[in-house]
């Protein structure tokens, strides 16, 4: 790296931490239940060393109404002992989360294609985008989990040249599942994938590095796959899940009543058919439910045009990326597949963007469900610079500062856009998501209840 690439790295990363930490106290505008019980269990840990139910140091809490994935809540414990059960208390980590993803994103491109450029595009994209700053300014998990999975596969090929890292790579990914449930699907997929393609590679590394990797694989491996498996981490999946949505036999019903109406009127059998029960049933519902969460994640609607309706999780009528990302990343996906001549990575591109979409796909909201779909942001991300690093490449002379300064211009209308948004619109737009006046509410009862027999 050159001195002007550092500068450049440098100055995106005080970008990156400004927009993410200014203000953070105020918006969003309040904290909302699932906040104040990160919040609630960190403080209990940082005293009692238990969660608030009275399990010692779990590998999932108890909360009231779950069990929830550990890591993040144990990296509240710090900020929490400094600020207390407040919006810096609990949404600081997953700030800092945020602006260690995206050094970890110009890290492992550069690692992986060589191109420095290209890095810092892609560390760019990611500063600038409204769906990963919209989850490093809340109290949510899913920004750790995107800094453990870059690092953990940018350790991962720093270890097929210096073995020493491929322990640190481990210890990251196979913990992924206690940060957020999505990476109990996705993380053994891509660690098979990784271990199957590039297993000449670590073959040949030291055995020393080898039983190292294979002793952190097991040691935090077995008891993350055993509390998913066995522990509170199923519970999570059992209620979100396509396979056990509750209206599912209703609806069958419902469809095969329909033919036996039908029928009726066309003087027909009174019993259902075979065919009824062919194209009736449990799993040809969970099926077109799965198909059809899977094709929406991918569909203009959500990216580019309305995002996920909870206003928690984006802004009103914005897509999870900015409009004129959608020419970039379509010319990314042509330019990368055609021009790229490294098969196995355009192999984890493809793998990481499809696998990306499957744990959310399998829930019963995940076709717009943002932040179960955060999976396939750094591989979206990689396409929209790829894309972007070929338009700019392209154009000799005058016509590259016209390309130049239309796509700066772009840019930067957009994020001062969202910007705008954002800080003055979305509060008031939002408020009623984050919970906004429930505590004020709270200690106005507080300061009254005793003037009164029962209070409603």
């Amino acid at each position: 790296m050159n001195k002007v690439h550092k500068k450049l790295l440098t100055l995106i990363l005080i970008v990156a931490a400004f927009i993410r930490l200014w203000n953070l106290n105020g918006i969003p505008v309040s904290l909302f239940g699932d906040e104040l019980d990160v919040g609630y269990h960190a403080y209990s840990l940082l005293n009692t060393g238990r969660d608030y139910s009275g399990n010692f140091l779990p590998l999932h809490l108890q909360s009231l109404a779950e069990w929830r994935t550990p890591l993040y809540l144990y990296s509240v414990v710090p900020t929490v002992a400094i600020w207390g059960i407040g919006p810096l208390g609990v949404r600081i980590p997953a700030a800092i989360f945020g602006i260690l993803g995206i050094w970890g994103m110009y890290l492992l491109v550069r690692l992986l294609t060589k191109k420095e450029n290209l890095a810092l595009l892609s560390a760019l994209v990611l500063t600038l985008s409204p769906l990963h700053i919209q989850y490093s300014r809340g109290a949510f998990e899913v920004t750790m989990l995107l800094a453990f999975l870059i690092f953990g596969v940018y350790f991962f090929f720093r270890s097929l040249k210096e073995g020493n890292f491929l322990w640190v790579s481990a210890t990251l990914l196979v913990t992924t599942p206690l940060i957020y449930s999505t990476a109990k699907l996705f993380t053994p997929v891509l660690l098979i994938y990784l271990l199957f393609v590039y297993r000449g590679s670590l073959l040949k590394l030291s055995k020393k590095y080898l039983i190292w990797g294979a002793l952190a694989l097991l040691i935090f491996g077995l008891p993350t796959a055993y509390s998913t498996l066995f522990g509170g981490g199923s519970q999570r999946f059992g209620y979100v899940s396509v396979f056990t949505d509750p209206v599912t036999e209703p609806e069958v019903g419902a469809l095969r009543l329909q033919d036996f109406s039908a029928r009726q009127l066309a003087g027909g059998a009174e019993q259902p058919t075979f065919i009824d029960r062919a194209l009736h049933n449990k799993y040809t519902l969970w099926t077109k439910k799965v198909t059809d969460n899977y094709l929406t994640a991918f569909s203009t609607q959500f990216l580019f045009i309305e995002g996920d309706p909870n206003p928690r999780h984006s802004i009103k009528s914005l897509g999870q990326f900015y409009k004129f990302e959608a020419v970039l990343m379509l010319l990314g996906i042509i330019t990368f597949f055609a021009l790229e001549k490294d098969t196995r990575l355009k192999l984890l591109i493809t793998l990481w963007t499809l696998a990306g979409v499957l744990p959310s796909a399998i829930t019963r909201d995940g076709g717009n469900h943002a932040t179960r779909l955060i999976l396939m942001l750094p591989s979206l991300v990689f396409l929209i610079a790829y894309g972007t690093d070929y338009l700019l490449r392209a154009f000799k002379g005058r016509m590259k500062d016209v390309i130049s300064l239309l796509y700066i211009g772009l840019f930067v209308f957009a994020v001062f856009s969202y910007q705008h948004n954002y800080r003055l619109h979305y509060p008031l737009d939002s408020e009623e998501w984050w919970h906004a006046g429930w505590g004020e509410a709270i200690f106005e009862v507080k300061e009254r209840e005793g003037d009164y027999e029962r209070v409603f």
